[in-house]
């Protein structure tokens, strides 16, 4: 037996888990058919829920009929913010067309200098108006959290009811669990002066939802 092995071992005793075996072959298990607890009944539609929410956390919202309208939208977003037309966009959004829409985008992750961030999101939760993000390669987090504006694109099939669900829903369409999961519900806030709250003290001071998609 190793030094590593015989430490490890003793520790086990101290606490009483000698058989680890079974608790790991346990817990396997029970990761593998989560029990869901009580949730929240949600009423009415889901993007209806998920707009209300999500502008109650000062995110602001766009609604569009489908995918192909969404540069023009982002565009006028930024021509209404003064902001100039340019941004990074993840990999997945980068088949529409953004150059007929005025916009220079680059598809590569955020660096400091970049003022707006462009991202899909892998689902949207209803109960508390939140984007769930994964972290990879073609969607690199930075997009979301470094530039000062994150625009997100929504689609609104994409929203699910509660936290559980958007979990639920990671496990039926990924192999086990990506680098990072990012929730993002409005813009980046914080109370710690005086209790006033700030937005953008660590993240986004902006974050505009850009909905496509039948809401019924």
């Amino acid at each position: 037996m190793s030094a590593r092995a015989e430490i490890l071992q003793r520790v086990c005793a101290g606490l009483g888990k000698g058989d680890v075996a079974t608790r790991r072959e346990a817990a396997e298990a029970a990761l593998a058919k989560p029990v869901r607890g009580p949730r929240p009944r949600i009423a009415g539609e889901l993007a209806a829920r998920f707009v209300d929410k999500a502008v109650s956390l000062s995110s602001t919202v766009d609604q569009l009929a489908g995918p192909t309208a969404v540069p023009g939208a982002a565009a006028r977003y930024l021509a209404a913010q003064l902001l100039p037309p340019r941004a990074v966009v993840t990999a997945d959004l980068a088949g529409l067309d953004w150059v007929a829409a005025g916009l220079d985008v680059a598809v590569r992750a955020a660096i400091e200098t970049d003022t707006v961030g462009i991202t899909g999101c892998f689902c949207a939760i209803a109960e508390t108006g939140t984007l769930m993000l994964l972290s990879a390669a073609p969607t690199p987090a930075s997009i979301s959290l470094l530039p000062e504006t994150h625009i997100a694109i929504v689609p609104v099939a994409r929203i699910v009811a509660t936290m559980e669900d958007a979990f639920a829903l990671l496990r039926a369409e990924h192999d086990g669990m990506p680098r990072a999961v990012n929730f993002i519900s409005g813009p980046s806030r914080t109370g710690d002066i005086e209790q006033t709250i700030v937005l953008g003290a660590h993240g986004p001071c902006r974050v505009h939802l850009i909905l496509y998609g039948e809401t019924s």
